[in-house]
């Protein structure tokens, strides 16, 4: 069973992620976890969805039976779960969340005690110890080792004045009107809490979860419905946060959805303006648009690529020194107020700087001309290899002679290939894409 995708394990609830492998990942979390062990407590989190309360319990359980003690702080969004961990002093955290993906699938993300996300080779060991019945039945312990639970209600205090901070001290947002969308999820207490005490005239929508209307129709994987809500309301700019509320897609005035790199480009620049980017550069992925990568020369910044994934990202931003970064879906990452992607601590910056320059959305995120980009989803049946697919380095080598950029990968949470082209000439590109459809549907039935 191939548990760990791009962002933690995800599936559907009940199949994939059951109460039963739950409750075994957990166990073999614990074990790996042990080793390091300083306080002996695990951190626990969730978002809205009904099925998270199964997985829930069944994590306390795989966790309390080898010996660990657990604390449960609700649903809350994943950037507090990194926030927490360490604050906390937990030996590590845990958050139960799908993000973007409808209600019926979940997922289990894992924060080591300094509250980063696991790589690759962390995940490959606790997967090894998951497939181990022996060291799991072995494991299991007996009378007063086993662990304790215990529900604390009041962190989320802690997590809106951290976040609070990361606002500049003497700003406010007195005189802006902010629509925010929470998606149903995660984010739907904190959120508005956190703009209305930094003075906003705050609009709210999706603040009602019933377990099963997580992102639906809403949120930022549905943006036309903050769009609707800013023109109706005459904001300022629009917040959409999806489930787990670590991606931010925001609306100008005019209702017209902000490019996200474009969002990030500004933001690196105006780091870089104040005087706080570090390593004369950003991250951003493969995903990202050649025209950020212009802009960012002209500013006399560099532009570095990593995988998707934002925990990807963070990663390269180590490597290289940098304090910024982020993906183009929304992810974005302030490494001097975050360890993960925060869509609330993203947006605080974006309405700072509109703030600081007393310009409307529209123009201040509007900074250059992208390229022309394509990206469609296809539904596959099986994720072959893309290096075994006969013809693919022909249409690759097509589409390289013809000036376009491409980019086909396998999403890591749904059975999906995504197929991204990007060139000058749109009407070539939407060729072009029609004929990497017709490829792949052919080659993936």
């Amino acid at each position: 069973m191939e548990l760990f995708g791009t962002d933690g394990v995800r599936g559907k609830a009940g199949k994939k992620v059951s109460a039963a492998n739950a409750m075994r990942l957990a166990m073999a979390t614990g074990i790996y976890f042990k080793q390091f062990a300083r306080t002996n407590k695990i951190l626990v989190g969730k978002d809205t969805r009904r099925s998270g309360y199964m997985i829930e319990n069944a994590i306390v359980s795989g966790l309390t039976a080898v010996g660990f003690d657990v604390i449960q702080i609700g649903p809350m969004p994943t950037p507090a779960i990194a926030f927490l961990t360490e604050n906390m002093r937990c030996d590590a955290g845990i958050m139960i969340s799908a993000s973007h993906n409808p209600y019926y699938d979940n997922g289990i993300k894992f924060f080591d005690w300094f509250g980063n996300k696991l790589n690759r080779e962390k995940e490959e060991e606790i997967e090894a110890i998951y497939v181990d019945a022996e060291r799991i039945e072995a494991a299991q312990v007996t009378g007063k080792e086993i662990g304790k639970s215990k529900r604390i209600d009041d962190v989320v205090g802690r997590y809106i004045v951290h976040i609070k901070n990361s606002f500049p001290r003497g700003t406010t947002l007195w005189g802006k009107r902010v629509v925010i969308d929470c998606a149903n999820g995660a984010g739907y207490r904190v959120g508005p809490t956190i703009l209305q005490e930094l003075g906003a005239d705050v609009v709210v929508m999706g603040d009602n979860p019933d377990g099963f209307n997580i992102n639906e129709g809403c949120g930022a994987m549905h943006p036309e419905a903050l769009a609707k809500s800013v023109l109706e309301s005459r904001a300022d700019v629009g917040i959409a946060l999806d489930g787990d509320a670590d991606r931010l897609v925001m609306v100008d005035e005019k209702g017209d959805v902000i490019d996200g790199d474009k969002l990030m480009g500004v933001l690196a620049v105006h780091l870089k303006n104040q005087g706080t980017l570090q390593g004369k550069g950003m991250v951003a992925t493969v995903m990202s648009n050649q025209g950020l990568d212009e802009y960012l020369e002209n500013e006399g910044l560099t532009l570095y690529r990593s995988a998707v994934g934002d925990k990807n990202v963070v990663e390269l931003m180590q490597n290289n020194g940098i304090n910024f970064g982020g993906e183009q879906s929304g992810h974005i990452i302030f490494s001097d107020y975050a360890k993960t992607g925060d869509g609330i601590s993203s947006a605080l910056q974006a309405l700072a700087y509109l703030v600081d320059t007393k310009q409307k959305a529209s123009e201040a995120f509007n900074p250059y001309e992208s390229y022309p980009q394509l990206l469609v989803n296809l539904l596959v049946e099986e994720k072959r290899p893309l290096d075994k697919i006969e013809g693919l380095d022909a249409l690759q080598e097509k589409i390289e002679a013809l000036g376009m950029r491409h980019l086909f990968r396998y999403s890591g949470t749904e059975n999906k290939i995504r197929l991204l082209l990007e060139g000058k000439d749109e009407k070539k590109l939407e060729e072009m894409m029609q004929e990497c459809k017709k490829f792949f549907s052919g080659a993936l039935a």
